[in-house]
Parts: structure tokens; C-alpha cells; sequence
């Protein structure tokens, strides 16, 4: 996109605020009283969960159906999407008596295809394929190909960029002073992109500093590099901003305009959905508490206070079984839990003489089953209020003569460590321990079984399920030395994600 194209989105962003409130509402801009007095700045949350399907993508739909000619809504329109783009076209389609067909991944939470299919009605089809956005969005040009329709982009299109800059629009005209700083969520780049055109040229000191999950990171890298980088894989936890590839034109717009990136962790996600709870009361879909995540660590990271900051609270659809792991990691994203593991005597009254020395600290896991007659390997979860104090526990222990080892940012530990806590096997002779991820659907572990095959003998195996998220396998592996190559080559061709853990410590403490 030429650089000067990008002086011309203010227009089409005024030309947008007259016709996306067909469908959306001016959504608030609430005060976050629980994050600015935790924070010691002032945040604010634009609560774009507060549009009728719950997220933010109408506005950018509803502008782009909005500007086709008679001939092209006659043709029909094709979009792919994650779930809440694919809800504003779908509306939209209701609307306008414009047949749709939306493509979405088959990883896409229920609680979004379900909606997608209520808000279009007869006027829309539902088509489920591929992993990612990127695979649906595939499938959804070769369907425009065979059938001629419009294909409505997520992100990257002049009117969908144009609708979504309407909400940096109401920020302005809401807040009484200019904010010193928006953080906005980053998938293809359409929302940061569109709100950034409009905030620049009318409160240009205002830093645009956009939030990727740190395996979702397609911007950033972007970015860094100058042009656009396609990501191998995506982490799907946040499935509104999993794109591989970000847009042409969001991507020369953003490369002007924003001032910085911040990635954060999946536990960090976790954390601030608790965060936008605590304050609103409202559950945000991991991408839509992205922005609150990343502006809690740019805060603590640059030592910023006094400030008006505000998050774009993007979304709120969320599937109700995805709760259990957001509610099992929030504590340790806020680095309000440590995860340890501590080797204490094998004697009666250990365990008594553990919990005296740690005082008030609450314990809120214990794992433990008997080793030997010397030493017991225990994993153990203890109530903290910060990184300082984790540091303070491990020191404690480690002076009074405890070997400790914080596993508090060890995946695999979080993973399955602390549901497989059960002693070594001398007898598996030649494991080897891999963690492999894939995207989760219905018959997936099946599928990952038989594409394992008899070839070696499976001497331990844990599986997550965590509702539309990952699944999650870790799985300990017979392989002779002479046969490495030869599993290492079937690795690849498995075609999933994986990380051997042999040498991780929590695996050698507790299992090996």
C-alpha cells in the first residue's frame, strides 16, 4: 500500500461511523478501577465485548458488505474466519438478504459456530475445514473460484480496516484527555491498522503498541524484519488472532504507524482474563484480554505510571470448557503461584516440618508418592504475591538444606508433570520423552495414536484436553540408540508440532 494511501483511511473511517451503527453500538470506554490502582496508571477498557455478537469484527464486515454493488450481493459472498469475523458477515448477510458461506477452522470453539449459524439463518452456510485461519482461508478462495462470489477479508481490505478504525474514533470523543498509549490485539492486523490511521492523525503523540501471543507472532516478526514473515505454525490458545500471515495492506500500515509490539504467554493471557473479570465482570475470549495482558507487562517492564492507558477489550466469545486451564493458569501467569520441586527426607514428620518452615504461604497442590528409602521428590504449588517472593521461597528452602527447583515456567511440568507424579520405571529401558501439540477436534488423539503406530513401545503416555485448545500429549518412547535417526525422521513426517523433554528436569526428578 503506498504510504500516502494511508493519509486517505481517516476518510473512509468518517465515511465507515455513518454506517457500521446499522449493526454496532458505541461501545463503552470503562474505567478499570481493580487494574489502575493495581498498576498505579489509569486504564481504561473500550469494551467491544458489548457488541451485539460479542467482539468487534462487525463493524469491519458490516462496512465492507455494506459497500457492494447490487451485482455482487447477488453473487453471494465467501468469508473465512476464526469465529468472529465470520459472525459480522453472517449478521450482515441477515441483513442485506445476501447469501453467505463462512469457512471456519475446525478447531473454532462451538460457542462461535453455533452463533454464526443463528445470526445468518437460511442466508447463511456453515463450512467447517482446516486447522487455522490460514487453511480455511484456502478452501474459502478456492469456493469464490468455483462459485464467483465476493470474498469478504478479515483484515485486509480498505472498508474493513476503515470499520474497525471507528473504535479508535469513539476512544478519542470518549476520553476527556488524550491517551498517552492504546494496546491493541494483533491477528492480521485490520484492528491495530484501522484504529492507528485514525488516532495518529488526531492525537499523534499517542503511542499504537500492539499484543501478540509469543507463539502467535506474526507482526512483530514482520515487522523486525521489514516485510512480511509466514509463521510455520501459530499457537491456536487465542484463536481470534492465530494468522500465519499477516495482510499486505495492514502490514505496510502498521509498519507507518505502530510505535511498538509486546508478546505475552499463554499463563499471561490466563491472567488477564482474570484481570477483565475482577473489573467488568465479563469472561473475554483469550484474544479479546490479549491487550490487557500486554499493556500489564509493558507497564512493569518500562516502569510506567501516572498514565492514561487503554486496552481494546476485543471479545468476550468464549467456550465455557476453555475456562478449567484459563482458571488453572491465571494464578501463575500473575505470579501469584510458584510450582516447585523439592526434595525432602524420607521420614515421618517431613512433610509437618515442610509446611512449618514455609509460615503463612498457603500450599495449593502436594504431589508425592514414595522413591526410596533416603529421599522423597515432592511437587508442590505455593501461594505467592510476585516473582520476588518465588525467588524469597526457593532461597528459604534451599538455606535450610531443601534442594529446590522452580518449575514454575516449565510447560511441560505445568502440562502433565503434575498429574503423572507416580515414581521412576528402571525398567523402560531406552525412553525417550517428547511433548507434541496438535490442533484439537474430535478424534484427533485417535489420529495422532494411529499415525504413532507399533513401531516402538509406548512406556508412558499423558493426554490433555483443554476444549478447543491443544492437545496435549506427552509420551515416553522405547527407541534403541541404533533406531534414533530413524524416529527422528518419522517425527517430521508426523507432521506435528513437538519438543523432546529426556533432558527437561522435572521429567528426570519425578519419572525417569
Amino acid at each position: 500500500m503506498p504510504e500516502d494511501d494511508s493519509k486517505l483511511m481517516p476518510r473512509l473511517i468518517e465515511q465507515a461511523s455513518t454506517t457500521v451503527y446499522d449493526v454496532a453500538v458505541s461501545s463503552a470506554l470503562d474505567k478499570a478501577r481493580n487494574l489502575s490502582r493495581r498498576l498505579n496508571n489509569h486504564v481504561w477498557l473500550k469494551r467491544e465485548d458489548q457488541q451485539p455478537v460479542f467482539s468487534f469484527k462487525l463493524r469491519g464486515a458490516y462496512n465492507r458488505m455494506a459497500a457492494l454493488s447490487d451485482d455482487e450481493k447477488a453473487a453471494g459472498v465467501v468469508a473465512a474466519s476464526a469465529g468472529n469475523h465470520a459472525q459480522g458477515v453472517a449478521l450482515a448477510a441477515a441483513r442485506m438478504g445476501c447469501r453467505a458461506t463462512i469457512v471456519m477452522p475446525e478447531t473454532t470453539p462451538d460457542i462461535k459456530v453455533d452463533s454464526v449459524r443463528q445470526l445468518g439463518g437460511e442466508m447463511t452456510t456453515v463450512v467447517l475445514h482446516g486447522d487455522a485461519y490460514d487453511e480455511a482461508a484456502a478452501h474459502a478462495h478456492d469456493l469464490c473460484r468455483q462459485s464467483g462470489a465476493v470474498f469478504v477479508h478479515p483484515y485486509d481490505d480498505p472498508h474493513v480496516i476503515a470499520g474497525q478504525g471507528t473504535i479508535g474514533r469513539e476512544i478519542l470523543q470518549q476520553l476527556q484527555t488524550q491517551p498517552d498509549a492504546i494496546y491493541i490485539p494483533v491477528g492480521g492486523g485490520g484492528l491495530i491498522s484501522g484504529i492507528a490511521c485514525w488516532v495518529k492523525k488526531h492525537s499523534p503523540k499517542t503511542r499504537i503498541i500492539g499484543v501478540e501471543p509469543s507463539n502467535a507472532d506474526a507482526m512483530a516478526r514482520s515487522l523486525e524484519k521489514g516485510e512480511r514473515v509466514k509463521l510455520d505454525r501459530v499457537g491456536i490458545f487465542a484463536d481470534g488472532v492465530a494468522v500465519k500471515y499477516v495482510g499486505e495492506t495492514t502490514f505496510e500500515l502498521a509498519r507507518e504507524l505502530v510505535d511498538e509490539m509486546v508478546l505475552v504467554s499463554t499463563d499471561e493471557i490466563c491472567a488477564a482474563i482474570k484481570d477483565g473479570f475482577e473489573d467488568t465482570r465479563t469472561m473475554l475470549e483469550p484474544a479479546g484480554a490479549l491487550s490487557i495482558a500486554g499493556l500489564k507487562k509493558h507497564v512493569a517492564e518500562n516502569s510506567i505510571s501516572g498514565r492514561h492507558l487503554v486496552a481494546i477489550a476485543s471479545g468476550a466469545n468464549i467456550n465455557f470448557d476453555r475456562l478449567r486451564h484459563v482458571s488453572e493458569r491465571a494464578e501463575i501467569g500473575e505470579r501469584r503461584e510458584a510450582i516447585l520441586a523439592v526434595t525432602i527426607p524420607e521420614r515421618p514428620g517431613s512433610f509437618r516440618h515442610f509446611c512449618a518452615l514455609l509460615g503463612d504461604r498457603a500450599i495449593t497442590e502436594f504431589n508425592y508418592r514414595y522413591a526410596d528409602h533416603a529421599n522423597a521428590h515432592i511437587f508442590v504449588g505455593i501461594q505467592v504475591k510476585g516473582s520476588e517472593e518465588i525467588d524469597e521461597t526457593v532461597l528459604l528452602l534451599e538455606q535450610h538444606g531443601y534442594k529446590t527447583l522452580d518449575l514454575t515456567d516449565n510447560e511441560m511440568a505445568k502440562l502433565h508433570i503434575r498429574h503423572l507424579v507416580g515414581g521412576h520405571a528402571p525398567q523402560a529401558e531406552n525412553e525417550i520423552v517428547y511433548r507434541f501439540e496438535f490442533p484439537e477436534r474430535i478424534g484427533a488423539l485417535a489420529h495422532f495414536l494411529e499415525n504413532l503406530g507399533d513401531h516402538w513401545n509406548i512406556s508412558l503416555f499423558h493426554y490433555r484436553n483443554h476444549g478447543a485448545d491443544f492437545g496435549r500429549v506427552l509420551a515416553g518412547i522405547q527407541v534403541p540408540k541404533e533406531q534414533r535417526q530413524q524416529f527422528c525422521t518419522f517425527l517430521e513426517e508426523l507432521g506435528y508440532d513437538y519438543k523432546e523433554e529426556t533432558g527437561n528436569p522435572a521429567y528426570r526428578l519425578f519419572l525417569g
